[in-house]
C-alpha cells in the first residue's frame, strides 16, 4: 500500500511536467508563427507552472519577508532541483543555470521555453552572460542565480561567487538574497538535498517514501549594488543568507582588488 502511495505522488508530479509540457509546445508554436513572444508572458507561465510542481511535491512551505517590488537579481543557496520550483512558485522569475541542463530530456527544453539563460563552465563566455544578464535586468524582467555554483547537503554554505553579479551593477538594480532551509522533524533534512549522483527519480522515491517535510523560505534585506564591487556584495549576500541559516561567522572582508603595476 506504501509504495502504490509513492507511485501515485510521482504521478502527480509527471501530470504537472505534462502540463507543463504541454504550455512549452504552444509557446513553441507561436514562436514558428512568428507571434510575439514576450519574456513577461514566459515568467507568468513559468510562476503557474512551478506553483503546481511545487503543490505536488511533499513540502510545508513557509515563506518570511517580503516579496521585492522593483526587478532585482536574487542570489540563493542551493540544496535541490526542487530550490527551482519552490523559488519560482514566489513570483514570476528567469533562471540562471548551467549549460548541461538545456541537454537534459524534458526539464531543460521546458526551461529554455520558461526563459532560463544558461552559462557553460570554464568556456570563457562570462562576458557574454553578463551582457545577456545586465539586458535582462535592465528590461525590468527578474533573475535568480545560485552563487555558490553547485547544490550542498544543507549544512554549510559554499563560497558565494561574485564574478556574474557584475550584472546587477551594470544594470543598476539591487541583489536580494535568499535563504533556503530544509528541515524534518526540526532537524536539517537529510532527504532533500540533491547532490553527488542522485537521479530524479530516486530522489523524488526517496521524498515520497515518507511523510512530508518543512521548507523555509527567507526573504532577506536587498543590497544596493550602486558603486559596489563584485567582491564585496559577493561578500554581504554570502554573509546574510549565512546568518539566516546558521547564525553569523566572523567578518573578514574580501580581499579588495588592486590594479596591475607595469614592470
Amino acid at each position: 500500500m506504501r509504495r502504490l502511495r509513492v507511485y501515485a505522488r510521482i504521478a502527480r508530479v509527471l501530470l504537472v511536467v505534462a502540463l507543463g509540457l504541454s504550455m512549452a509546445s504552444v509557446f513553441g508554436l507561436f514562436e514558428r508563427m512568428g507571434v510575439a513572444n514576450s519574456m513577461v508572458r514566459r515568467q507568468r507561465w513559468s510562476r503557474f507552472f512551478m506553483t503546481r510542481l511545487s503543490n505536488a511535491l511533499p513540502f510545508r512551505v513557509t515563506v518570511h519577508g517580503e516579496l521585492p517590488q522593483q526587478p532585482m537579481l536574487w542570489v540563493s543557496n542551493h540544496v535541490s532541483w526542487t530550490d527551482i520550483p519552490l523559488l519560482g512558485m514566489l513570483t514570476p522569475l528567469s533562471f540562471l543555470s548551467k549549460a548541461e541542463v538545456r541537454t537534459w530530456p524534458v526539464a531543460g527544453w521546458l526551461a529554455a521555453k520558461a526563459g532560463s539563460l544558461f552559462i557553460r563552465r570554464g568556456s570563457g563566455d562570462s562576458q557574454l552572460i553578463r551582457k545577456q544578464m545586465s539586458r535582462h535586468l535592465e528590461q525590468d524582467h527578474p533573475l535568480l542565480m545560485f552563487p555558490e555554483g553547485t547544490t550542498t547537503d544543507g549544512r554549510s554554505l559554499r563560497t558565494f561567487h561574485g564574478r556574474l553579479l557584475s550584472a546587477a551593477i551594470d544594470a543598476d538594480v539591487a541583489l536580494q538574497p535568499v535563504a533556503v532551509r530544509y528541515l524534518r522533524d526540526g532537524q536539517i533534512d537529510p532527504l532533500a538535498p540533491f547532490i553527488g549522483d542522485d537521479d530524479l527519480l530516486s530522489h523524488l522515491m526517496r521524498l515520497f517514501a515518507n511523510d512530508q517535510g518543512d521548507v523555509e523560505i527567507h526573504l532577506l534585506k536587498p543590497i544596493a549594488c550602486h558603486g559596489q564591487e563584485r567582491a564585496a556584495l559577493a561578500f554581504a549576500a554570502q554573509q546574510a543568507v549565512q546568518k539566516a541559516l546558521f547564525g553569523a561567522l566572523p567578518e573578514t572582508q574580501p580581499t579588495p582588488l588592486r590594479p596591475a603595476i607595469a614592470a
